[in-house]
């Protein structure tokens, strides 16, 4: 059978989507290929050899900026993000399933910090612990201020989990004894786990590469995204696209490992004949 002829739009949409991907995956590719430089290269093409000298000047101290302590600083903080936006986005969707006095009001103001500007919400969490005589520090300020951007997501994303969630493994549970911290723990967990993996990669990478919300808050010591920043008016050396190529190596991995951890729980369950999982 020969297929239906395409009409030219297609084309022009597929050139479009090609056009996009470059946009989108081009400066990616150029930081990771400039940051294999040989020791005499620069910062714009074209490459001066090949090497992996610009790799092992990470490790060495630098003249400008505080690569590594950014660094530590930026995965605690998404770290802490992560475990946050779980669980709180976990109790708020159980939360949502049944009707509670201001529920949409409460709804409205949690979505409300995804339509603000982000400057101006880490302006203004700044402020108060200014005007509090709190001192602002990557683990205070700048993690509310996060949680104020990975929140939204994560409840998002629970309400349309349990939207789809079916009430009837609970009720099994319950007919065979089950508590109600029994029913979470080892009925509802389980089964919506691939989602709740989702949250904290949300989590993770929205807070580990946040600059606006952090400006602001984080006081005198920078998360890397800042640091990158500062450095780039004072670096003259293809290191900072190391560091650039390394930190996107990182968050593959990170990703990655999440997704063979899914794939890995699916299996097992598929093995040993579970039905976990089936009802989202």
């Amino acid at each position: 059978m020969h297929g239906a002829a395409r009409p030219p739009i297609f084309y022009g949409l597929a050139v479009l989507l090609g056009l996009f991907v470059v946009f989108l995956y081009g400066p990616i590719a150029t930081v990771v290929m400039l940051a294999f430089q040989g020791p005499e290269g620069g910062l714009v093409f074209p490459m001066n050899g090949v090497s992996l000298h610009w790799f092992a000047e990470l490790f060495r101290p630098q003249s400008i900026g505080d690569i590594w302590g950014s660094f530590d600083r930026s995965i605690a903080l998404g770290a802490m993000v992560m475990v946050a936006t779980v669980l709180f986005s976990l109790l708020g969707g159980l939360a949502y399933r049944r009707r509670f006095p201001g529920a949409t009001t409460l709804f409205y103001i949690v979505i409300a910090s995804l339509v603000m500007p982000s400057v101006v919400v880490s302006l203004g969490i700044g402020s108060m612990f200014e005007m509090l005589g709190i001192e602002r520090t990557w683990y205070s300020s700048a993690l509310g201020a996060h949680l104020t951007w990975t929140l939204p997501f994560g409840l998002l994303i629970m309400l349309a989990v349990f939207n789809r969630f079916n009430p009837a493994y609970e009720e099994a549970a319950r007919d065979l004894g089950a508590g109600g911290w029994q029913t979470v723990r080892y009925i509802v967990v389980p089964i919506i786990a691939p989602s709740l993996v989702g949250v904290a990669l949300f989590g993770f990478t929205l807070s580990y590469d946040e600059i606006a919300r952090t400006s602001q808050s984080v006081g005198a010591l920078n998360t890397l995204p800042l640091e990158l920043e500062a450095m780039q008016t004072n670096a003259t050396t293809p290191v900072i696209y190391a560091l650039g190529a390394t930190t996107t190596g990182l968050s593959l991995f990170v990703i990655s490992a999440c997704l063979l951890g899914v794939m890995a729980v699916r299996r097992s369950r598929d093995r040993f004949g579970s039905d976990a999982g089936k009802a989202v």
